[in-house]
């Protein structure tokens, strides 16, 4: 306790010597292990709303223009490796941040940024770090096939870990140096920090994409991330009081960075102001990350909260669905696929379809005031209405008129709904059995509260589509004709 109060003492007399501005007056950062969140920032007293509560210099940002790295390998950083080998393209802003990262955690002492990098995580929830039996335990649920972690060992074995080895003297200097799969874990460490708490220092709204590897990358390479200190103290929820801003006499900010981004532009100073009229004396201070499932919040960030469950979402295989439909037709999948039907190509890599609620978005204030409502499945509903449209055209005998087109569509997605709620490993009853269990580890939990959401999404679905079966059925039926 003693030694983590210290780090934070530290932290906090770094950040303004480095020109932040922190409003003691309002707000203190605590401790919040027993929470399960590290650090956190609280209100010490009542806090209106529009009140900047913590100002961020520019120069205190860990990039390529703050870190000398990239002065002492111009090459690296200007061009692509060096080695004439497979791996020509240069380093992007990912792995450019993860190098600086490690360079200035190798640097000790002799970092400027010595006290902010002391109070950085050291160690992750995130499913990258999980065992394998733990792993086990996301069985069924989408982040499956989104962890990557032998996708992200390649990666960084080839382009990381070659450039702290053959530039030893750069990183090390006179200190011990470390082997290959030293460095590896390092560059994860480092990666997993940038994922969870970098911002994207540049003013264009490029899109982010996922790679194989399970990290979340910035499409363009030459775009610029960087650690702010202080904003990564901030907690988050799919609730939340504050936003990152900066000066607006001096630059716009979006949020839109991997669901926190940062767009510092060119301006001095990022302001965390406000948003809500009634924080009280001992709220926290949250953050938004965006609207995402509670899958993707433990993936990126290593937590769960009850208030993400609104954004769940659960994939749905085209071959669950086209399976499901030959079966409903009666014909053959070879059979669809000659007349013209091919919900699941061969020859295209289609994404599967997603099934999620219509949660809305927070309002003004942060808040969470629209109910999530489950009504439709767009994409997967438009499919399948093309599909049976071409059906009818070429098999009239299958779907002979509009009642029997709803009757198929609606038994397919009932099949492919309830087969996916079969595909984890435990029930519904079982996993809210676990969830009250107070022996189970906190991994255990998480990965319990992940799949619980996601059958419970389903259920609803279920339960929508079989409510609209029976009003389908009942407005079908000829009203019947009065005596007279």
């Amino acid at each position: 306790m003693a030694d983590f109060q210290a780090a934070t003492e530290r932290f906090m007399t770094w950040f303004k010597s480095m020109g932040g501005e922190f409003r003691d007056d309002l707000i203190e950062i605590q401790d919040l292990r027993s929470k399960g969140a590290g650090r956190g920032i609280i209100a010490k007293t009542n806090i209106p709303s529009e009140t900047t509560l913590f100002t961020i210099p520019r120069s205190a940002i860990i990039n390529t223009e703050t870190s000398e790295l990239p002065k002492k390998l111009p090459k690296v950083f200007e061009a692509a490796f060096e080695e004439e080998e497979e791996d020509t393209e240069p380093i992007d802003a990912w792995e450019s941040l993860i190098l600086v990262m490690i360079y200035e955690h190798l640097q000790g002492e002799k970092s400027q940024w010595k006290p902010y990098l002391d109070i950085l995580p050291t160690s992750f929830d995130t499913p990258m770090f999980w065992t394998e039996a733990e792993l086990k335990e996301l069985d069924g649920t989408v982040l499956t096939r989104k962890i990557g972690r032998a996708a992200s060992d390649e990666k960084l074995l080839s382009r990381v870990v070659p450039v702290v080895l053959q530039n030893a003297e750069v990183f090390f200097g006179e200190g011990e140096r470390l082997g290959e799969k030293e460095v590896l874990a390092l560059a994860h460490r480092m990666g997993s920090t940038i994922m969870a708490y970098a911002f994207d220092l540049e003013n264009e709204e490029d899109e982010v994409e996922e790679e194989e590897d399970g990290w979340v990358v910035d499409k363009d390479a030459q775009r610029m991330l960087g650690m702010v200190p202080m904003a990564d103290i901030l907690n988050a929820n799919a609730d939340f009081n504050v936003s990152p801003a900066f000066n607006p006499d001096i630059a716009d900010i979006t949020l839109i960075f991997r669901l926190l981004k940062a767009h510092v532009n060119h301006g001095e100073n990022l302001e965390v102001t406000t948003l809500r009229s009634d924080i009280k004396s001992g709220d926290e201070i949250l953050n938004y990350y965006g609207a995402m499932p509670s899958s993707e919040v433990l993936r990126r960030y290593g937590y769960v909260t009850p208030e993400y469950s609104r954004y769940d979402e659960v994939e749905i295989p085209r071959s669950a669905v086209a399976q499901a439909l030959a079966a409903a037709t009666g014909l053959s999948l070879s059979e669809l696929k000659d007349i013209g039907v091919e919900i699941d190509p061969e020859d295209e890599d289609e994404d599967d379809f997603i099934i999620e609620r219509d949660s809305g978005a927070p309002n003004e204030e942060g808040r969470l005031v629209e109910p999530a409502t489950m009504s439709e499945f767009p994409e997967l509903e438009e499919e399948l209405k093309d599909a049976l449209k071409v059906i009818k055209k070429q098999k009239s005998d299958v779907v002979a008129d509009k009642r029997k087109r709803d009757d198929i569509a609606n038994t397919v997605l009932v099949q492919v709904l309830t087969e996916k709620l079969a595909a984890y490993p435990t029930t519904i009853e079982e996993d809210r059995s676990l969830s009250k269990n107070p022996e189970i580890t906190h991994r255990h939990r998480m990965a319990v509260q992940v799949r619980l959401g996601e059958k419970v999404l389903l259920e609803e679905a279920i339960a929508m589509v079989k409510a609209r079966a029976t009003v389908d059925e009942h407005s079908e039926k000829p009203a019947k004709k009065s005596r007279r």
